[in-house]
């Protein structure tokens, strides 16, 4: 398709009606539940099908199956249906409140929700992916702010602040490998970099997040015992994420442990533990679907030349080494906006991102530090993320609630602006990065 070379500025129009309908019928009424997530993907995604009458119908639809049937997608579904196996399981077996009340217990009041924002740093790091941390922690979360004054959405936007930073730097992050093999750099050399970045983005977040919370108050008139066996599973997961296991054998793994568990104290019988996981995986099967939905309606949109279109038009406005690193954080931006998405947009703005990098000689550990950084600082904030829904309907709220509370997404962004604006970290330019791949 010729429209697909050039690019096509009418193609993002799905994208657009998809937002209007979720973020301008919230506003108009007052409550972002009024247009629920998957009836406006479904009407944005059925008009996407529509357009293009020269296109046959059943090709377009197999353009939509066939990026619906991403890896990434698929992947993220499967995470998605393995955490609610392991959520329901480990609630019903009394987990989720043994580690909250443990977590009340040991941890002083004023750092309960920094210690959450830590734990979640340090789990996704190591597990190297965001979605499986949040759909992990997000239970405590909650938990904890039913336990106290500390407001849902915040306790929710900061699981996922803290999935983002670990998503950003770890090592197995697919994220990290796209933004490292598309600039041609080595992931130790592109880790200094992004690290020195970011780390103040991290400090200031603990810094908001004491301040905020620091006069956080628990109910006196509660009971918080806990039984340290029932905490087993998630500190299972902990270990299995800081020793670098695959998520999937983490989720797995917890749930197993959770069931027996359960069995052997009494807490459910076996026909109670089959209904426990069917339970959670259907929880889990909206967020599911409309990650699918997501992922085919940017398929057609990259199909139609939207992307193209946008990817051209920031390339078009290079003019400077600053400018370049400018546009290369507009591309992967502008991406992961229009894909929620952060490993696609990524992997889609990485080609041009190098091509400006080399034209005006930036270093490619700066550039492969500002794809992730402002990949992962949008992923962590617009509300029709896989991770903000997930987190949101953990506890039962809009996902938009949790964006006046995404300290960390947004300072992510602040720092990487920054660090272009002052040219910073100082790189020796003059050493050649050659590529570990």
């Amino acid at each position: 398709m010729k429209e697909k070379q050039k690019g096509n500025l009418w193609a993002l129009s799905p994208l657009l009606l998809f937002v209007l309908l979720f973020l301008g019928i919230g506003i108009i009424t007052g409550d972002f539940t009024t247009m629920p997530l998957n009836v406006a993907i479904v009407i944005a995604s059925v008009y996407g099908l529509l357009l293009y009458r020269k296109e046959t119908f059943a090709k377009k639809v197999e353009v939509f199956t066939k990026g619906a049937g991403h890896s990434n997608i698929v992947l993220m579904m499967i995470i998605f249906i393995l955490a609610g196996a392991f959520s329901q399981t480990t609630e019903d077996m009394g987990g989720v409140q043994s580690t909250v009340n443990l977590g009340l217990t040991l941890i002083p009041e004023n750092l309960l929700i920094v210690g959450l924002f830590i734990i979640c740093m340090f789990v996704s790091i190591s597990m190297g992916t965001s979605v499986g941390t949040v759909a992990a922690i997000a239970p405590v979360g909650f938990g904890l702010s039913q336990a106290t004054d500390v407001s849902a959405a915040l306790t929710m936007a900061t699981v996922v602040g803290g999935a983002m930073f670990g998503d950003n730097l770890s090592m197995i992050s697919d994220t990290t490998i796209a933004a490292v093999r598309t600039q041609k750099t080595k992931m130790s050399d592109k880790f200094k970099v992004n690290f020195k970045i970011v780390l103040p983005g991290a400090i200031l977040t603990i810094i908001v997040l004491w301040f905020m919370t620091h006069g956080t108050h628990i109910d006196s008139t509660k009971d918080y015992d806990f039984n340290i066996v029932k905490v087993i599973p998630y500190l299972v997961v902990l270990i299995l994420a800081l020793v670098g296991i695959n998520v999937i054998l983490v989720l797995i793994g917890g749930t197993v442990l959770s069931a027996i568990i359960g069995l052997i104290d009494g807490s459910f019988n076996w026909t109670h533990l089959l209904k426990s996981i069917s339970k959670g995986i259907i929880g889990m099967e909206d967020i599911a679907m409309i990650a699918l939905l997501i992922g085919g309606l940017v398929a057609l949109i990259e199909y139609y030349g939207g992307i193209a279109w946008l990817l051209n038009f920031i390339r078009s406005k290079v003019k400077s080494k600053r400018g370049a690193e400018f546009g290369i954080a507009s591309l992967v931006s502008v991406a992961d906006i229009s894909t929620a998405n952060n490993t696609i947009s990524i992997l889609m703005a990485g080609t041009l991102a190098k091509d400006i990098s080399d034209e005006f000689d930036v270093d490619p550990r700066k550039s492969a530090s500002i794809l992730d950084i402002f990949a992962s600082c949008f992923q962590g904030f617009v509300p029709y993320s896989p991770q903000l829904i997930a987190a949101a309907g953990v506890a039962k709220i809009s996902p938009v609630e949790l964006m006046g509370y995404s300290f960390y997404p947004i300072l992510l962004g602040i720092c990487g602006l920054i660090a272009i604006f002052f040219k910073l970290p100082k790189l020796n330019n003059k050493k050649k990065q050659k590529t570990a791949y």
